[in-house]
């Protein structure tokens, strides 16, 4: 069985130029593809990440950033600015998003097979890019898991029913779905959550989750819900929150043996308290990294002390 999946990460970097409120503003190295694969290497996995970077100061940044990080970043030569996000964070720390990016990455053949492929976010619905995206999950998934995490930005979404579309091919793709509940509000308006995450299970993966920011997460698997609550911590914002969690599933998952193409079927064959152990993993990455400002996803020393926070509350 794999603890260590070798994973490829394939989407787009952002600069996030956070805005407070009588502050200067702070540029943190983002983008939610890039930031699992950041949360994934410090974690202890080889990772690569897929991207497009711009040789400005924003992209050597976040390049210095990921590779500090023990990140392999490969990308397909593009010479376009990198992408950008004005943040703005309201009282309670969460945030809003103004987007500049555009995204046209080329093939770009990896330099060995990964274990498991991860997607999501802008790069699986802006074109001409997403196009690469998805050619790429569909010559890897015979020997690799597939997950996916649509991060709605509704700005770059495109035409609400054609966004709706791609966003469900993806998750047909995917063994392992992860979503926001205001993702699915997005996607689904005015309907439960978990009806919709049922409905994502029965088209092809194993696994939907569900998060809920303050009031934790839901995991739904064939035949039963698994739900946690949030870690209890004080929040500076919640930027990144998202793509720690994913990370830390997919440590996890990985940790259980249930990733790369020889663990599709134990996936598939997982019970519910492998699932809650998963997702209180997924809960306390992410009660890190909203500890602390901007996209920080915890080491696994870090994991390892919010788990048994969590083991104690």
């Amino acid at each position: 069985m794999l603890d260590r999946i070798d994973p490829l990460v394939i989407g787009e970097c952002v600069a996030d130029i956070v805005r407070l409120p009588g502050t200067a503003d702070r540029v943190h190295p983002g983008g939610s593809p890039a930031n699992v694969a950041l949360g994934l290497a410090r974690l202890g996995h080889d990772t690569t990440l897929l991207t497009q970077l711009g040789p400005d100061d924003n992209g050597r940044l976040i390049r210095d950033h990921l590779t500090g990080a023990g990140v392999e970043v490969r990308t397909d030569g593009a010479t376009a600015a990198t992408p950008s996000a004005a943040v703005t964070l309201d009282a309670g720390g969460r945030a809003e998003y103004t987007f500049e990016i555009t995204w046209t990455l080329g093939p770009v053949a990896p330099d060995r097979t990964p274990h498991h492929v991860h997607i999501g976010s802008v790069a699986t619905v802006m074109e001409p890019g997403a196009a690469t995206v998805l050619g790429a999950v569909e010559s890897l998934r015979a020997s690799a898991t597939v997950s996916y995490d649509p991060n709605v930005r509704p700005g770059l979404m495109g035409e609400h029913r054609d966004a709706v579309r791609r966003v469900e091919r993806c998750v047909a793709l995917a063994d392992v779905v992860k979503a926001s509940d205001e993702d699915l509000e997005w996607l689904h308006p005015g309907q439960d959550p978990g009806r919709v995450a049922e409905r994502w299970l029965a088209t092809g993966p194993a696994l939907v989750l569900v998060t809920r920011g303050g009031d934790g997460a839901l995991a739904v698997l064939p035949g039963a819900r698994v739900t946690v609550d949030a870690l209890p911590v004080e929040v500076v914002d919640t930027v990144g929150a998202g793509d720690a969690f994913m990370s830390g599933t997919l440590h996890a998952l990985a940790a259980h043996g249930l990733l790369g193409a020889d663990g599709r079927e134990r996936l598939r064959a997982t019970d519910r308290d492998t699932v809650a152990d998963v997702l209180r993993h997924a809960v306390a990455s992410a009660a890190v990294t909203v500890s602390r400002a901007g996209a920080n996803p915890p080491d696994a020393r870090e994991l390892a002390t919010a788990l048994d926070r969590t083991a104690r509350a």
